[in-house]
């Protein structure tokens, strides 16, 4: 070695060790900074019962089966080690050897402890992975439901197997490896060398390795005979080729069968103990083989036979008792089995005064698209552009002079990638950090020019909702943390709203909330510093001793992260409660491990032409269900506030025993939130899916699959992609009822066919004593009705709405038309279909729809208008029976009393129909050339005499 080597070698040393050291406390100072922040953050919210319990938990099976696993490898070799031959170096077979037993006889103790240690942290961090599966169990509770094969009470499956068969592996694989470290020692000590194994049996050297080799095996045995057991009875909650649940293979074969195994399994551990006491291998070996060959001829092969020559030849009939249990347990689980199905003998004639009896809900029907209007929203809500509503609003419900009215609501949020004046440190922490205002709109009414009909908007937010706290400092898109608070006198630096300050500049507002974390503190702002790697907190003079911050803002993530034992509905809505903008969030306690319920793929049963599954849930298994919980999240401080809504689950019972205190019971939910709260959408889907073959109770249905319910494509946004189309909160009346109610609404069609078969509809007015009552009306398949895609062509093919539609659908034309949803109602003693239709100018950037007609078909009859009430008297031969409480003179088209002289004059006169939509057309090309010129009064009359020229001629072609 030179001399430059041994001097560069002591150097190495210490740097090495300090850059291990400082490593470490790099790790140490982020695991802290991470503990610390997220105690602090459910301490924030009431919830840090929850962050201890599971913290808890974590620790003890981490440290638990880390030491476990530590203990079975570290004393297995040790124990080798003590049994190692008493004459070193005797009968080793090579020089290699001699050498390992060397090393071994040096460092025994470190080389046994460090990868037994390794084992032990890896087996520790694999059962943090089943912290929720420990609570579970622990905290059980019962359901008071028997599986028919093995009489367990349901809890068992869903809270005690799935613990018992972690045990029960992770205890097999600690031995295996145990039993492998323990094979290795023999082996490099020479206990299991050549010369030793030659002389099985009787060889001094080797009977203490045999002894402890075999009584190893026989522990594992033992175990794979428990978890063979274990394996009979979760046939109860695995997956055949019918459904979830035992079958006719499974109850026949494979359950005896398990019992054999088993037993053979347990003959096998015995054979090993007795090989402890005099060593013959023939026997241990007699039995493994036996097992080895019991295994392939009697799990594989005969349920196989089973199958292939029993079951399939006559497989409805011996199937039948099975599937009737399956179709119980799946009924119940997923909250159908009391849904009511009525035949229904839908009318498809029309007649004066057919909709006398619906009177009171047809003012109530939906006109308003909450997919298509966002972008009106923002053209007329906006503001300024660095705010922003989401792409597809959402539906509450307000009483409004004293009537429950559906309406379309979003809240004012940041869109912070439109600042103009750049995505700064400042600016995203301490300035932009909150929206402004709720802003709804009647879901029925509309403007004369086609806009909605605002009934709360602006900045300042004023009209008829009750006064509230405008900021939301929680929303859907505050997916940052900001920091917020100052001392008072303190200048305020966060962008409050656009125009309300002095001489209409921007107003600047100080956070005086509770929420968040205060960091004025200087360790807990290191430690967020640390958590989010931004220094900018350390040293920003806007950091102070009155600061606090606020991170996971979304409302969805704070339940998630505050309840992980949830699953979270896709679709939550602000509302005005009490003086606060809240967010409603509907919560599910599911698992996929209830006994012989068929399990659903909750990704693809939520997700339709408007809900896209949140990525985590992919692939989320599940067989029970319950809408087990309300949450609620503070827009302003952040408050989490989980009700109980199903007190007799049994889940929602063992996570209250987990979490005390956590979930408020639901007497306590206000009055005010009450008639918020509805049926939740994704539930709903879930079920309509299932429904669509489990609404028989007939074993022969089922398999036979000769009715199934298929929930049909979504015509207007999802017929080429195949999405579903979407359930709908409707106000409705139910035929033979005398009131209308708030429903959650959705149809059927017949398995690859497309006419209607199905309409059902659940109560989804929580203040209703008929809450979650889930109504089916079945219709008769003597006369065939037009399903949704149907409907859809014969709409859009129709010559009437051709003609209307002609001025936004022609080539060149600087605007076109956009259908909305296509409701479908029960009036007039059959099924109704309503379509709005939106115009947009597509001349200008500030474009947006505009509501413009009106479609509506009953049976074979279609009419269009400019109101409801219009479409309606021209389907049901010009007087439809009810009033829909619309303003025809707020209108922005002809109405009947202008046109009578043309109907009259010029009925079925095809040649003036056709003049008239020549000087439509004509006033078109005006348009178009005036709005070119920026002359927007002269486009807006050209546009009016177009439109009516176009009226004149729909009306005359009508007659």
């Amino acid at each position: 070695m030179s001399d430059e080597a041994i001097q560069d070698a002591p150097r190495r040393g210490p740097l090495l060790w300090t850059v291990v050291i400082v490593g470490l406390l790099v790790l140490l100072a982020v695991i802290a900074s991470r503990v610390a922040t997220d105690y602090l953050w459910f301490r924030s919210i009431d919830f840090a019962t929850v962050f201890t319990t599971r913290l808890a938990a974590q620790i003890g099976l981490l440290v638990g089966f880390g030491a476990l696993l530590f203990a079975v490898v570290f004393f297995s070799a040790r124990i080798a080690y003590r049994l190692r031959p008493k004459v070193r170096r005797a009968n080793l077979d090579s020089e290699f050897l001699v050498q390992l037993r060397d090393v071994l006889d040096e460092r025994s103790g470190l080389l046994m402890a460090v990868p037994a240690a390794l084992l032990g942290v890896l087996g520790g961090l694999s059962a943090l992975g089943m912290t929720e599966v420990f609570l579970a169990w622990w905290n059980r509770t019962p359901f008071g439901r028997s599986d028919p094969y093995f009489g367990l009470d349901a809890g068992f499956y869903v809270f005690t197997l799935p613990w018992l068969q972690f045990i029960v592996g992770y205890l097999m694989f600690a031995f295996i490896a145990g039993g492998i470290f323990a094979l290795g020692v023999h082996f490099m000590t020479g206990s299991l060398n050549s010369v030793a194994l030659r002389r099985v049996g009787n060889s001094p050297v080797s009977v203490g390795a045999q002894r402890q080799l075999s009584l190893m095996l026989g522990i594992v045995m033992l175990l794979i005979g428990a978890n063979t057991l274990l394996d009979r009875f979760a046939l109860s909650v695995s997956d055949n080729t019918l459904f979830t649940g035992v079958n006719y293979s499974d109850a026949t074969a494979r359950m005896p069968i398990g019992l054999i195994l088993a037993a053979i399994c347990f003959i096998c551990a015995a054979a090993c103990f007795f090989n402890v006491w005099r060593v013959r291998w023939s026997v241990p070996g007699a039995s493994i083989a036996l097992l080895i060959v019991s295994t392939l001829l009697l799990s594989m092969l005969y349920p196989f036979l089973i199958q292939s020559f029993v079951v399939a030849p006559d497989e409805p009939d011996k199937e039948r008792d099975y599937i009737s249990s399956n179709i119980e347990a799946t009924r119940f689980a997923f909250g159908i089995d009391k849904v009511e199905i009525e035949d229904y003998e839908a009318t498809t004639t029309v007649s004066a005064g057919q909709l006398r009896a619906d009177a009171e809900a047809l003012p109530a029907i939906r006109l308003i698209d909450p997919t298509i209007v966002p972008r009106t929203f923002e053209q007329l809500q906006q503001v300024r552009g660095y705010y922003t509503f989401p792409s597809t609003l959402d539906v509450d419900r307000y009483v409004i002079d004293g009537r429950s009215t559906d309406s379309v609501v979003a809240v004012r949020e940041l869109d912070l990638g439109s600042v103009e004046s750049g995505d700064t440190w400042n600016n995203r922490r301490t300035v932009y950090t909150h929206g402004y205002g709720m802003v709804a709109a009647y879901g029925n009414q509309r403007q004369a020019n086609g806009e909605p009909v605002f009934f709360s908007g602006g900045i300042p937010t004023t009209g008829l909702l009750p006064e509230h706290e405008p900021r939301i400092y929680f929303g859907e898109r505050t997916d940052y943390y900001v920091i917020v608070g100052a001392p008072q006198g303190q200048d305020p630096v966060e962008l409050d709203t656009p125009s309300g300050g002095e001489g209409r500049t921007e107003s600047l507002y100080t956070y005086t909330g509770s929420g968040g974390v205060p960091i004025g503190n200087y360790l807990t702002r290191a430690a967020y510093a640390i958590r989010y790697g931004d220094i900018n907190m350390m040293l920003s003079d806007r950091v102070n001793a009155d600061s606090r911050i606020l991170d996971n803002r979304v409302p969805v993530d704070r339940v998630k992260a505050a309840a992980p034992w949830l699953t979270i509905d896709s679709d939550p809505f602000p509302s005005v409660v009490d003086g606060k903008i809240v967010w409603i969030i509907d919560a599910y306690t599911t698992t996929q491990n209830y006994p012989n319920s068929t399990r659903q793929d909750w990704t693809t049963a939520i997700s339709d032409s408007r809900t896209s599954a949140d990525s985590l849930l992919i692939g989320q298994q599940v067989n029970y269900v319950r809408n087990s919980v309300k949450a609620v999240v503070d827009a302003y401080d952040g408050t989490v506030t989980l009700y109980e809504w199903d007190s007799e689950d049994p889940i929602l019972k063992t996570w209250e025993k987990a979490y005390p205190g956590v979930v408020t019971p639901k007497d306590e939910i206000p009055a005010s939130l009450l008639s918020h709260l509805r049926y939740p959408q994704d539930l709903f889907k879930s079920q309509r899916e299932i429904l669509g073959r489990y609404h028989t109770t007939s074993a022969q249905t089922w398999y036979s699959q000769s009715d199934i319910w298929q929930v049909p494509n979504d015509p207007v946004n999802g017929s080429e992609s195949g999405t579903k189309e979407p359930p709908y909160f409707l106000t409705i009346r139910w035929p033979n009822d005398e009131d209308p109610h708030f429903a959650n609404t959705t149809v059927f069609v017949p398995k690859d066919r497309e006419n209607l078969s199905v309409y059902m509809a659940v109560n989804a007015d929580a203040t209703s004593k008929d809450y979650g009552r889930m109504r089916v009306l079945k219709l008769s398949d003597s006369e065939q009705i037009a399903g949704p895609g149907q409907t859809y062509n014969f709409i859009s093919t129709n010559p009437v709405v051709a003609e209307k539609l002609l001025p936004f659908n022609r080539s060149g034309s600087s605007a076109t038309a956009i259908y909305g949803n296509l409701l479908t109602l029960p009036v007039g003693g059959g099924l109704m279909y309503v379509q709005p239709i939106y115009t947009q100018t597509t001349a200008t950037t500030g474009a947006y729809p505009a509501l413009r007609f009106i479609v509506v078909r009953f049976g074979e009859e279609l009419g269009i208008g400019e109101t409801l009430q219009e479409a309606l008297d021209q389907v049901f031969e010009g007087d439809a029976g009810a009033d829909t409480g619309e303003d025809m003179a707020g209108s922005t088209g002809t109405g009947d009393d202008t046109d009578t002289g043309t109907k009259d004059d010029e009925s079925g006169d095809k040649s003036r129909a056709r003049q008239l939509l020549d000087e439509a057309e004509a006033y078109f090309v005006k348009a178009d050339e005036a709005l070119k010129a920026s002359d927007l009064a002269a486009y807006q009359e050209a546009m009016t005499s177009a439109e009516e020229k176009v009226a004149e001629a729909a009306k005359a072609l009508d007659n």
